[in-house]
């Protein structure tokens, strides 16, 4: 069965790619980056751990994050099912699209058949709008294809697999009420909530903080590597290509800030888009700089990257302090 009308958004980012597709289907159409904002996605995390060969630089909330905080500011109807069971799992897919509503879903994407690099990440994030006898019919990001498909068993394995991220067969559908919210109310409590995480982080791996830390850090991740030429040249690819709509969702980010000046007319706003419209190109600067230390085999540029990481962390606080006051 194939439900119609599914729209492909083409986004930069799986998840906000996913939720785009199920909430157009369900009559609200919502720009990427408005669908970030409103979903508080926007964040900084240095995590490091005995068992990953690796730093790793995160610039988002975590996997479902931004589904479920933008379903509580616009007063959406969200329905999230997991289960250990596959047989479960499936006939909740099922029962999902036979309703006429596609069904999201968070998995691996190392098991799926139309990705070229076999990765494993357990965040990632897709909507399903049918399937066949013998294949899933997937909406993803523009890089991966937008309107893809893989076989039964590639997603089964892909919703099945265990490990750092991952979910228990996830899936999730929407709802849109007949009376909808007052946006612009929505957007002013989204700023401030980001605003107030990022802030106030909880440990020092996250927010301001956790860039601070990562400005610290990066001076030692030549002897850190096994393979520096590898591990950053991938970092640099993570940070600009990897689904972040470029500058570690930076850039996503400003243009939220930009919309959002535009409906609500503050100030603020108008202060942090311009803000985050330099903050953007020194995360580009940063990515440059790992993949410049990896290409020439000199550590060189991670000096560079490490004195513009401790400006980002003064820049972002100062950013969102502004933010804070909306």
């Amino acid at each position: 069965m194939i439900i119609d009308d599914v729209a492909f958004p083409g986004g930069r980012h799986c998840e906000t790619t996913a939720l785009g597709a199920l909430l157009g289907h369900a009559g609200l159409e919502l720009s990427e980056p408005m669908m970030f904002g409103l979903g508080e996605g926007l964040g900084f995390v240095y995590w490091d751990a005995k068992n990953l060969d690796f730093p790793f630089l995160g610039g988002r909330s975590k996997p479902m994050q931004i589904t479920r905080t933008l379903a509580d500011r616009l007063g959406l109807a969200l329905w999230v099912e997991q289960t250990a069971s596959a047989g479960k799992a499936w006939r909740n897919v099922v029962a999902a699209l036979e309703s006429g509503r596609p069904v999201g879903l968070q998995l691996d994407c190392y098991h799926l058949d139309y990705f070229t690099a076999r990765t494993h990440f357990g965040g990632h994030v897709v909507a399903m709008y049918g399937y066949d006898e013998e294949r899933a019919f997937l909406v993803d990001t523009a890089q991966q294809g937008s309107a893809v498909t893989t076989s039964l068993k590639s997603l089964e394995l892909a919703r099945a697999e265990r490990g750092p991220m991952t979910a228990r067969h996830l899936s999730f559908t929407v709802a849109v009420p007949r009376n909808r919210c007052d946006l612009s109310a929505a957007i002013r409590s989204a700023v401030r909530g980001n605003a107030a995480t990022f802030l106030n982080p909880p440990i020092a791996n996250l927010g301001f903080r956790g860039i601070g830390k990562a400005s610290r850090q990066v001076r030692t991740w030549w002897e850190r590597s096994a393979d520096p030429a590898r591990d950053l040249r991938q970092t640099a690819m993570l940070m600009e290509r990897g689904g972040t709509g470029g500058a570690l969702f930076r850039a996503m980010y400003r243009d939220f800030l930009g919309e959002a000046a535009t409906i609500v007319g503050d100030e603020r706003l108008r202060a942090g888009h311009r803000m985050f419209g330099e903050i953007a190109p020194l995360w580009t600067e940063v990515a440059d700089c790992f993949a410049a230390a990896g290409e020439s085999g000199d550590p060189a540029p991670l000096g560079r990257a490490s004195d513009l990481l401790a400006d980002l962390a003064d820049r972002e606080r100062r950013a969102m302090q502004t933010l804070a006051a909306l």
